[in-house]
């Protein structure tokens, strides 16, 4: 379908007009050039300033993360510092610990010698003390005794003192003798 021009020639609409074209490409020019000078630059200083701000914030981000890594590296000196003082400090506390109960023992078992030794010297007072009591009755029941076979009183205290030495002396030689060796 073609359209008749007004002179009623065939038009083609594929084929502008001469002065449509020439209008056409003078406003074509005319906006080109206030794009090219108005908005091209805009354009070019907006994508710089996200490029600056992409690579920026790439180069902080790797920063950063060097920095964490470094940081992480830091970190895990400081724990493997603490871990080794921690085990130091164990090993203190049971050598401490081992110390200390080493010391107990000695002070344990230097009271327990000293209770036997008070308890070995407070048996042998006593032993002494039952002695010399069990010598004072034998004496005094042999002076009685003695007193009796004889016939005669023994009150003089030097002749009661001799009796009493000398029948203790026979009493414990036949002791001794009745004693297996």
């Amino acid at each position: 379908m073609f359209f008749l021009a007004e002179g009623g020639s065939e038009h083609n609409p594929l084929i502008p007009e001469p002065a449509e074209l020439i209008f056409g490409t003078l406003s074509f020019a005319i906006v080109l050039l206030l794009v090219g000078w108005k908005l091209v630059p805009q354009i070019q200083k907006t994508l710089a300033e996200r490029t600056d701000a992409i690579e920026g914030g790439l180069n902080r981000a790797e920063d950063a993360q060097r920095e964490a890594q470094a940081k992480l590296a830091e970190y895990s000196a400081q724990l493997q510092e603490a871990r080794t003082e921690a085990a130091r400090l164990r090993e203190k506390a049971r050598e401490e610990g081992a110390q200390i109960v080493a010391e107990m023992r000695e002070q344990a078992q230097a009271e327990a010698r000293r209770i036997v030794e008070a308890a070995q010297a407070t048996i042998e007072a006593e032993r002494q003390q039952a002695l010399q009591q069990l010598r004072a009755e034998v004496g005094t029941l042999s002076v009685e005794l003695a007193g009796r076979v004889v016939g005669e009183s023994l009150t003089d205290q030097a002749t009661q003192s001799r009796v009493v030495d000398r029948f203790l002396v026979e009493l414990e030689d036949r002791t001794r003798a009745q004693e297996p060796a």
